[in-house]
C-alpha cells in the first residue's frame, strides 16, 4: 500500500490505505480535541476560529490557531521534502518511511501525554498532532496522485456529492459504461474514507477518554505495523521512461502504430 504510486495503484489499494489512515486520523483528531480543545486535522475550523478571534480581540486564540496552521503546513512541507529526496536518490519505500516517522513521533506525543502535566503537555500535543496530520495528509496525497486525502473531509464530501450526482445521472441519460464504472469506484472510495474517518473519531473519543495517552501509543503501534513492511522493502522507486521511438522500417505505417499505441498504453504522438 505504501510502495507504489500514481498509475501503479488501483482502487483497491487506495481504498485500503485511505480507510486505514483516515480512521487513524479521525481518532487522532478526536483525541486531540479531548486533550487540548483543538482539532489537529480541521484547518478549516482553525482558520475560522482565527478570524473570530481577531474580531473579538482574543489574541491568545489567534496565536494558537496560527500555530496550529503553521504546524500543519510544516508537516506537509517535511513530507514533500522527504518524498522529493527519496525520488532523487531512488530510495525504496520513501512513503512508508514517512508514515513510519509519523508513528515514531506519535509515540513520543503519547509518552508526553502520559508522563507530563498540563502546562508543558498541552502546547506540545496541540502543535505536534497538527504537524503529524499535515505530514500524513501530504504523504497520502502524493502517493495516490491526489485521489486520496485522509484528514480533509470537506474535500472528500464534495467529491462524494459530485460523484453521486454523476452516478444518479446515469439512470436518466446514456453514459459510457467505463465512465460509469470509474464514477462508482470513486464514489465508493471517497464514501468509505469519510465513513472511516467518522468511525475512527467515535472510537478515538471513547478510547482516549478511557486510556488517555496510552491510546496515542496504541495508534502509533498501528501506524508502525502498517508502514514497516513497506519501509523494509527493497523495491526501488519507479522511474517513468518515455515510450520508445519506432525504427525507420516501422515509419511507413505510422498512423496504424499511433492507434495501436493509444489502445495499449495511452501514449499519443510518441513518434515523428
Amino acid at each position: 500500500m505504501l510502495v507504489h504510486e500514481g498509475a501503479e495503484r488501483n482502487a483497491s489499494i487506495d481504498r485500503r490505505l485511505g480507510c486505514t489512515l483516515a480512521a487513524i486520523a479521525g481518532a487522532v483528531n478526536a483525541a486531540g480535541f479531548l486533550a487540548v480543545g483543538y482539532y489537529s486535522a480541521n484547518m478549516t475550523g482553525n482558520v475560522s476560529a482565527l478570524a473570530s478571534g481577531l474580531h473579538e480581540g482574543r489574541m491568545e486564540l489567534v496565536l494558537s490557531c496560527c500555530g496550529l496552521i503553521l504546524a500543519f503546513v510544516t508537516g506537509a512541507v517535511l513530507s514533500a521534502l522527504l518524498v522529493n529526496a527519496g525520488r532523487r536518490h531512488n530510495l525504496p519505500s520513501i512513503y512508508a518511511r514517512s508514515i513510519l516517522l509519523e508513528a515514531c513521533l506519535l509515540g513520543l506525543l503519547g509518552a508526553v501525554d502520559f508522563l507530563f502535566s498540563a502546562q508543558p503537555r498541552d502546547p506540545v500535543l496541540a502543535y505536534g498532532l497538527s504537524f503529524l496530520m499535515g505530514l500524513q495528509n501530504a504523504t497520502v496525497t502524493r502517493i495516490s496522485g491526489a485521489r486520496v486525502r485522509t484528514t480533509h473531509m470537506t474535500g472528500m464530501l464534495t467529491d462524494v456529492g459530485l460523484e453521486l450526482a454523476d452516478w444518479l445521472e446515469g439512470f436518466f441519460h446514456p453514459v459510457d459504461p467505463a465512465r460509469r464504472t470509474v464514477t462508482r469506484e470513486r464514489l465508493g472510495l471517497h464514501a468509505a474514507i469519510v465513513l472511516s474517518f467518522t468511525l475512527g473519531g467515535v472510537a478515538g473519543a471513547f478510547l482516549y477518554g478511557w486510556w488517555s495517552g496510552l491510546f496515542l501509543l496504541v495508534l502509533a503501534g498501528l501506524l508502525a505495523c502498517l508502514s514497516l513492511p513497506g519501509a523494509l522493502s527493497q523495491e526501488p522507486v519507479a522511474e517513468h521512461k518515455p515510450a520508445p521511438v519506432p525504427s525507420c522500417g516501422e515509419r511507413h505505417s505510422c498512423s496504424r502504430h499511433l492507434i495501436h499505441r493509444k489502445d495499449r498504453s495511452g501514449h499519443w504522438g510518441s513518434y515523428e
